[in-house]
């Protein structure tokens, strides 16, 4: 379904369709109100809280920007044992404990710390800073795409993200380069097995494929390039017992490698012992020659965050001018990210609420913006990676399994054409996503007598004035929503479910007041009630899906 459509799905037929943004990348000059603020705090972050919108309403939008781009907290502490029961014991990691120092080759080991890092993982993003940080951990994620079960050994997987992590704000050209050499990496496409007798080219094509060039009619690079970068790239190795990466030079091609006329005929000079190592920095910078690189890159961005069609209108306003902007930073990102969230393109009417939620946007984003209380991971580290866990359940079941996109291309939602993100909606998992907030907003989940929940008269106690259910609905759209609903619906929805049927607005006001000057248990379960149907119906229609 096109966004569109998605949009009108339950909108009367005659409901104008937006037009196609026609702005650039000239610097946005407009309001910054609260509805800006969400726009940039919905696709920079997970979910866009009260407090973040109120703490970044009192900042401009260069201040803004610029503290989203440049996250000042330290990074998040590592993942524990949370493991340790009667049947599994780490001998070397007490429970409670990390155990990203303690590598093993234990396959049962390994499994559970593999899970305990996707716990982990999950409890990072709801407690994420007040920065993009996480959200280009993810992108990097998905653009170098690796599986956990594939690399099999949860050091190399938790290293290889904490490399993502690290760098996601940092120089692409040196991201990629650490990415080469990483030991998750180079289990994962077998470059730990790739020898000057025995080329693997499973890395070289997908540094080529997917990671710098791309697949656009403009990438004419062969067949044999592909074989010349294994060559370039043979020797690196994984130590089993340190589990760190070296180069052998005695596993290395130390021949010249002749590349194509898509890149202009560079020889690769071959270089014997430790400098064999240094031909992966001449492959790469070769690579980083094309433009190609950059607008590949930039195009991903701009389906990441701003919407999954760029048609030639878009190209040559949005891609190719970001693409410079890449190429001159010597492929530095803050400019490129600086840019695109400043730009006038960034905010157009077109743009707001045309992107479908990704599974984490969902459900990452529900828990935040309604306050969801969650146990100290410190104080209480089983409960909390046991709540986490169950988190994580629900972005799989709506098909996004963090740490184990389906294959090196990422998930399909961000490069499948002509669907896109649309992936992200079908009858098996817009249910499933139902189902989740129906369970947040009603029962909950329980563990050991502790419950995580969205405690609606909490949530609504933070807005400016509840008391008014006119203006309660508005505030809390203006948390959750980026699609407006109409004044007729908004006076439905008062009146059905605030108002109980009845016409008077006093008769939500009087039930509030009463609850506040008397919050007794009766008092509180009729404005409870009330809200929890509030809530229920507010995320059960199709715009909540959207972002």
């Amino acid at each position: 379904m096109d966004r569109r459509e998605f949009l009108t799905a339950r909108k009367p037929s005659g409901r104008a369709t937006p037009p196609s943004p026609t702005s650039g990348l000239t610097p946005y000059a407009g309001a910054w109100t609260r509805t800006e603020v969400q726009q940039i705090l919905k696709r920079t972050m997970f979910g866009s809280t009260k407090n973040d919108i109120d703490y970044f309403s009192n900042l401009s939008l260069n201040s803004t920007v610029n503290e989203l781009v440049n996250s000042s907290a330290a990074l998040p502490a590592p993942p524990v044992n949370d493991y340790s029961n009667a049947t599994i014991i780490d001998p070397a990691v007490s429970a409670g404990q990390t155990w990203i120092n303690a590598p093993t080759n234990d396959g049962t080991l390994n499994s559970v710390r593999m899970a305990s890092f996707k716990k982990w993982w999950t409890g990072v993003l709801l407690n994420q800073d007040r920065s993009i940080r996480e959200k280009m951990t993810l992108f990097w994620a998905n653009h170098f795409g690796t599986e956990t079960n594939d690399i099999g050994n949860a050091h190399y997987v938790y290293h290889h993200h904490d490399l993502l992590r690290r760098n996601a704000l940092g120089n692409y050209k040196q991201l990629v380069r650490a990415v080469t050499t990483d030991a998750g990496m180079l289990r994962y496409l077998n470059g730990y097995l790739n020898t000057a007798t025995a080329p693997d080219e499973n890395y070289g094509r997908e540094l080529q494929e997917l990671f710098t060039q791309g697949k656009e009619a403009s990438v004419k690079y062969t067949e044999d390039d592909v074989k010349k970068a294994a060559r370039v790239l043979t020797g690196w190795r994984i130590n089993g017992t340190t589990f760190s990466t070296f180069f052998d030079p005695s596993k290395h091609d130390s021949t010249p490698k002749s590349f194509s006329a898509y890149y202009n005929n560079v020889v690769i000079m071959g270089r014997s012992g430790a400098n064999g190592a240094m031909e992966t920095d001449d492959l790469i910078s070769m690579l980083l020659e094309k433009e190609e690189v950059s607008k590949h890159v930039c195009r991903k961005l701009y389906r990441w965050f701003i919407y999954y069609k760029i048609g030639p209108d878009v190209e040559s306003a949005i891609i190719e001018p970001l693409a410079a902007i890449f190429r001159n930073s010597n492929y530095d990102i803050r400019p490129v990210l600086k840019a695109l969230l400043q730009s006038e393109h960034f905010f157009d009417a077109a743009n707001r609420g045309c992107f479908i939620k990704s599974p984490a946007d969902l459900v990452i984003g529900t828990l935040r913006e309604c306050r969801v209380v969650f146990p100290n991971s410190t104080t209480d580290y089983a409960d909390a990676y046991g709540m986490w866990n169950y988190i994580f359940s629900w972005m799989v079941t709506m098909n996004q399994n963090l740490g184990d996109p389906p294959n090196v291309s990422g998930w399909p939602a961000y490069y499948q054409a002509p669907q896109f993100h649309e992936y992200w909606i079908n009858s098996d998992t817009l249910p499933k996503r139902n189902k989740f907030t129906d369970i947040m907003v009603l029962n909950g989940y329980t563990r050991n007598g502790k419950k995580i929940i969205i405690d609606t008269v909490a949530l609504v106690a933070t807005l400016p004035n509840p008391a008014d259910p006119n203006a309660l609905i508005d505030d809390l759209l203006g948390i959750l929503y980026r699609v407006p609903l109409s004044s007729t619906a908004r006076q439905t929805i008062k009146q059905q479910i605030l108002l109980t049927n009845q016409v008077a607005d006093h008769y939500w006001t009087d039930a509030w007041n009463t609850y506040v000057a008397s919050p007794n248990q009766n008092n509180f379960a009729i404005v409870n009630t009330r809200l929890k149907s509030l809530l229920q119906y507010l995320m059960n229609l199709a715009e909540y899906q959207l972002a």
